[in-house]
């Protein structure tokens, strides 16, 4: 038995949704109506600093203008941050993953 097909679209609200933004959420919203399937919309509000409620309001109203809807309530990852460090904390605790020690300059 095959799964439902389940697409995203995740925009980080730091501005006004742009062509790159609407041709992503076009394409995932069309694959998911051409497959049956669903689109979530996920928030990516991870960034503190540069994201806005004004600019998840903007990418909302920008999606609504071009017709293009998702299933569901959009999802917030900065909403869920505490899940995901569970979630991490058991996978390095299982050794499916490992803690990085880099600095920041290493990572550049």
């Amino acid at each position: 038995m095959m799964s439902q097909v389940v697409t995203r679209f995740a925009p980080s609200p730091t501005g006004y949704l742009h062509i790159g933004g609407a041709r992503t959420a076009l394409f995932s919203w069309a694959y998911a109506q051409n497959k049956g399937g669903k689109m979530l919309l996920r928030i990516e509000d991870t960034d503190r600093e540069r994201s806005t409620e004004a600019a998840v309001v903007a990418l909302i109203d920008g999606l609504k203008w071009l017709g293009l809807d998702w299933d569901g309530e959009p999802i917030s990852q900065f909403a869920r941050a505490s899940r995901h460090a569970e979630v991490a904390h058991e996978l390095v605790k299982m050794g499916h993953a490992y803690y990085c020690y880099c600095s920041p300059e290493e990572l550049d």
